[in-house]
């Protein structure tokens, strides 16, 4: 017998059954829920504009509630200055699609981490001129193998700064084409 979807994890597998599932009503099943994802991908990362919060995987849930929707939302970094913009900007998204009202939980553990990455986003990083993370973030000696450039796909490249545009980037220069470019540390 199929469990009733009633929420969906950043990868899109139903987690169990609520506690009170009959706080559904027939027309919140799973094709809203897909609808919200569709929403939500339309929202740019502000200081990564090709990507958006669920290319990041920022958005960790999409929950329906008695009258309205949860969506579980995890910023980049606790400090990050475009939370409260990003936290609008998915209120006004979702409102604005009929999907109103739209309470916002900020989840701060586990922390984001650069793994919860689209493979897709990490080729649009890559194709904007910005190195993807290499390797997960749990293996941090993949950051002693050389980093790929973006422009060029030499391997000869050397790290210029710890920090580039912003602190989870590191400065690079390629040593074939000597471009500089970010590369976006596993974190």
């Amino acid at each position: 017998m199929e469990q009733p979807c009633n929420t969906f994890l950043r990868t899109g597998m139903p987690l169990p059954e609520m506690s009170s599932p009959e706080i559904l009503s027939p027309e919140m099943q799973a094709p809203e829920i897909h609808q919200i994802w569709q929403c939500l991908h339309q929202i740019a990362d502000p200081e990564l504009p090709v990507l958006s919060i669920t290319d990041l995987g920022m958005i960790r849930a999409v929950t329906p509630m008695q009258n309205g929707w949860r969506v579980t939302f995890t910023p980049t970094y606790s400090g990050c200055p475009a939370t409260e913009y990003l936290i609008n900007a998915i209120q006004e998204t979702l409102t604005q699609a009929g999907f109103a009202p739209v309470d916002i939980e900020v989840n701060l553990t586990p922390a984001w981490t650069t793994d919860w990455m689209n493979a897709d986003a990490k080729q649009r990083l890559r194709e904007f001129g910005i190195a993807p993370p290499q390797g997960l973030a749990c293996e941090k000696p993949a950051e002693l193998e050389p980093i790929l450039c973006p422009r060029c796909g030499s391997h000869t490249t050397e790290k210029i700064s710890e920090f580039g545009s912003t602190a989870c980037k590191a400065l690079y220069r390629c040593q074939q084409c000597l471009e500089p470019f970010d590369y976006f540390k596993c974190i």
